[in-house]
């Protein structure tokens, strides 16, 4: 049996504050993709929302070319007027007027309203009107007495042009096109086969033969409308999809920057944390080590006291260069520039690690152009870059290897420090790692001493600050070589020297004699009166 000491303790964690504008334009933004997909589900212009749009096109169409219709319908009942009495040809143009302006009446009252309307009763509505617009039509078509040759041209011109401007109306909605065009060719075709002749017989075929040619084109347009549609849709889709990536990045950007200034203000207050005990531990076990108040009762209490020393001088090494790349990092590492000699640093640095390097038997060569300029940048960076790369070597060449200092003038006019080593070297595939904060190679670190993975780093953005470059050559079992760069603008290149055996600087001679004699007489000496001398 269970106590209630032997249940798990539940611990609520605090829950971080949302988000809340960015969770609002996510949710907006999720809101319009969803939408946007939605309409591309169906290509055939059912749905909803591309029947809407087809309607405001056929509507707007309609509303463009009212002026051609109504000159259409004066022109025809003009004309009707002389083949026929004028009382019906004024009343089928009143008729139809009415009925034009019954068409623009709706197609305003449509536009006015929003995109939630019922798109059903409109389209029938529609439907119905060019229903009736395409019969009042016929009635004034088929009205003409008589076959002769003036009446069927006459007949077939004016079913061609209504036919034509009809579908090209309405072409936004094919059934509406059909429904005003199929009574006018259906009169006309079966009131020329009542005729009986081969003649109206061919003309009967020509007009249901340019029914089906303009029926063609109106549906040949309105799958162009669709596809135009269809693109649109997708651009909203992809805009919307960029909009939503957009709300992501920024809030994972404001994430990060919360995260680094948390981890500078970390840093900052952990730096002085860190040193203040370390500075107490460097100086005891320096006493210590060195037996300054007397020998140690135990002699292996010294070679402890030497381990704690030389443990505390690697944290702290460790923590400067952890706090090095933060500040640099976080773009408050300040470069202090002046004129600097990249000889006379390699030199020191050279000479400061030259008892490490002798300890393990390893050679170093310098190869220095003499008569180099100095350089405008920071001491104190470039320093620790040559020794972040001198170390490195001296780290991973082994007993008795070699190690190569170079300093000289690269092709451009700027100067160029190279270090190159025959130690173990690092795989091609494994050269970006090493360049990244904490990285290390498999082969480096099974061959070597281990360490942070910090110096090729630090190197590198101190390189970077200065405007140069970085360059790392490394092949397994042959060596590894690290040139790095410095611009021609940060050479200061100084006036030549003038010759000992140059000739003095004379006067300059004028081309008048008697002004030179003046000048002469007026810079002799005066004589004094009294000696005469």
């Amino acid at each position: 049996m269970s106590t209630p000491a032997d249940k798990p303790e539940v611990v609520q964690l605090p829950v971080a504050p949302a988000i809340v504008p960015s969770a609002r334009h996510r949710r907006a933004a999720t809101q319009r993709v969803r939408e946007a997909r939605d309409r591309l589900t169906s290509t055939s212009g059912t749905r909803p929302a591309f029947d809407h749009e087809l309607l405001r096109q056929y509507a707007q169409t309609r509303l463009s070319a009212s002026f051609v219709v109504m000159l259409l319908v004066v022109v025809a009942g003009v004309l009707f007027g002389f083949w026929m009495e004028a009382a019906p040809a004024a009343a089928w143009t009143f008729g139809m007027l009415c009925i034009h302006a019954v068409i623009i009446y709706n197609c305003n009252n449509y536009l006015k309203e929003s995109a939630s309307t019922s798109t059903r009763k409109w389209r029938a509505r529609f439907i119905l009107l060019d229903l009736l617009y395409g019969l009042c039509w016929t009635t004034i078509l088929v009205h003409p007495a008589g076959s002769d040759p003036v009446t069927n041209t006459v007949m077939m011109f004016l079913m061609l042009l209504i036919v034509a401007v009809s579908s090209m109306l309405a072409a936004s909605l094919p059934i509406a096109a059909f429904a005003a065009t199929a009574p006018v060719t259906s009169a006309i075709a079966l009131k020329f086969a009542i005729g009986g002749s081969f003649n109206n017989y061919i003309l009967a075929v020509l007009v249901l033969a340019a029914e089906g040619y303009f029926a063609l084109l109106a549906h040949r347009l309105h799958s162009t409308t669709l596809a135009t549609l269809e693109a649109r849709a997708e651009k909203d889709a992809l805009i919307g999809e960029l909009e939503q990536a957009k709300a992501i990045s920024d809030e994972a950007r404001h994430r990060a920057e919360s995260a680094n200034v948390a981890k500078s203000r970390f840093l900052a207050q952990m730096s002085h944390e860190l040193r203040t005990p370390l500075n107490a531990i460097l100086g005891f076990s320096e006493v210590m080590k060195s037996e300054i108040f007397g020998e140690h009762a135990v002699a292996v209490y010294k070679s402890y006291s030497a381990d704690i020393h030389n443990s505390g001088v690697h944290l702290l090494n460790l923590i400067n260069e952890i706090l090095d790349l933060s500040r640099i990092e976080a773009g408050r590492y300040e470069l202090n520039e002046e004129a600097v000699s990249l000889v006379h640093v390699v030199a020191d640095c050279h000479h400061l690690l030259k008892l490490r390097a002798s300890s393990r038997g390893i050679t170093i060569h310098e190869v220095f152009e003499q008569g180099m300029p100095r350089i405008w940048g920071d001491e104190r960076a470039t320093r620790q870059i040559v020794l972040n790369l001198l170390s490195n070597s001296i780290k991973f060449t082994p007993q008795g290897g070699e190690i190569w200092l170079k300093v000289g003038w690269t092709a451009s006019g700027g100067q160029y420090l190279s270090v190159k080593d025959n130690g173990s070297g690092i795989a091609e595939d494994e050269i970006p790692i090493v360049l990244a904060s904490f990285g290390q190679g498999s082969n480096s670190i099974k061959s070597a001493e281990q360490g942070a993975g910090l110096g090729l780093p630090i190197a590198k953005s101190l390189v970077d600050m200065h405007g140069g470059t970085f360059t790392l050559r490394s092949k397994l079992r042959i060596g590894t070589e690290v040139i790095v760069t410095f611009p021609p603008e940060r050479v200061m290149s100084a006036l030549a020297p003038m010759a000992e055996d140059a000739p003095p600087l004379q006067p300059t001679q004028t081309a008048d004699p008697a002004a030179d004699e003046r000048r002469r007489l007026r810079n002799k000496p005066i004589m004094n009166a009294g000696t005469g001398l």
